[in-house]
């Protein structure tokens, strides 16, 4: 068994494991661990945790030490420096006329690089503004085009529902997100009730996707004609996709008339294929639609960065 904890280097971000070499670390605290980007100031997350040395697929590295005070005092002093950094690149940007917007400045605690973060409506040519940043800081310098999501997670806000935004609280990585998702759960295709604080589609259309895959996978649907043992066959009105319910349109003599039936009591006679999702929708909705259709694709693809 070999003893580990969970940091994060930045709230809301993922959490990384480490050997704890044998000491006692407790939540909440501040350790100095060894990355790949060189050493970093994070927050403990897990407090110490046995687990299985046979589950690791790589070896873990070990924590360098527990945050001292003066550990603190420079990590403090890298934030006070970051956003000095910051007004000296919106100078530089402005000087160069670079169509960019910075969004953020991020300082490595051993200060071996400074990163800069930033949106843009398409690719930047920005070697002369490095050139300029590393002749100013004396040290490495790297420009990171990051997207709208990206940028909204940084500066934060509250959703649609009350609460903190998920890419703001838990949310590490952003998943596809498609209309698609918000037709099969039944959601307004309205692009003002389906679109976050980004700008972008939701980032909960996904959480709940799979199960409604699954579902659907079993339910006929609207417009197919199925057949129930008690009212014969009829047309499939409109369906509760987590009851696996399905509301039934039936004729007879004195016009129509409808009923519930569990999905698994009814025979499908003849299903339907799948609708376009904006069907019957106003040309505006639609234009509307495709181009946060457009947007997701540009942002997937959209994604540079430069060092120096």
């Amino acid at each position: 068994m070999k003893e580990i904890i969970g940091v994060r280097f930045k709230r809301p971000g993922k959490i990384y494991f480490f050997d704890t070499q044998g000491r006692k670390i407790n939540k909440d605290e501040y350790v100095i661990v060894e990355t790949a980007m060189g050493e970093e100031y994070a927050k403990v997350i897990i407090a110490n945790k046995e687990i299985d040395e046979t589950k690791l697929e790589t070896p873990l590295k070990p924590i360098i030490r527990i945050a001292t005070k003066e550990d603190a005092k420079h990590n403090k002093e890298n934030k006070e420096k970051e956003k000095e950094a910051f007004d000296i690149c919106l100078e530089k940007i402005k000087k160069h006329k670079l169509n960019m917007n910075l969004v953020d400045v991020e300082y490595k605690f051993d200060n071996s690089k400074i990163l800069f973060y930033f949106t843009a409506e398409g690719r930047i040519d920005f070697r002369d503004l490095v050139k300029d940043l590393a002749a100013i800081f004396k040290t490495r310098i790297e420009l990171r085009q990051i997207g709208v999501r990206d940028e909204v997670k940084r500066i934060g806000g509250n959703g649609v529902c009350g609460r903190q935004l998920c890419c703001c609280s838990f949310l590490s990585n952003f998943e596809t997100v498609s209309i698609k998702m918000a037709k099969e759960q039944n959601i307004s295709l309205n692009p003002s009730k389906i679109s976050g604080n980004c700008g972008r589609l939701m980032c909960c259309l996904k959480y709940e996707q799979d199960v409604y895959e699954e579902k659907l996978k079993k339910l006929p649907r609207v417009g197919a004609i199925v057949k129930t043992q008690e009212d014969g066959e009829g047309i499939v009105d409109s369906i509760e996709t987590l009851k696996e319910k399905v509301r039934v349109k039936f004729k007879d003599k004195d016009g129509f008339f409808y009923k519930k039936f569990n999905a698994e009591d009814l025979q499908i006679i003849k299903n339907v294929e799948d609708e376009d999702e904006m069907e019957g929708m106003d040309k505006e909705e639609i234009k509307q639609l495709r181009e946060l259709e457009k947007l997701e694709q540009i942002d997937k693809n959209n994604v540079d960065q430069d060092e120096m």
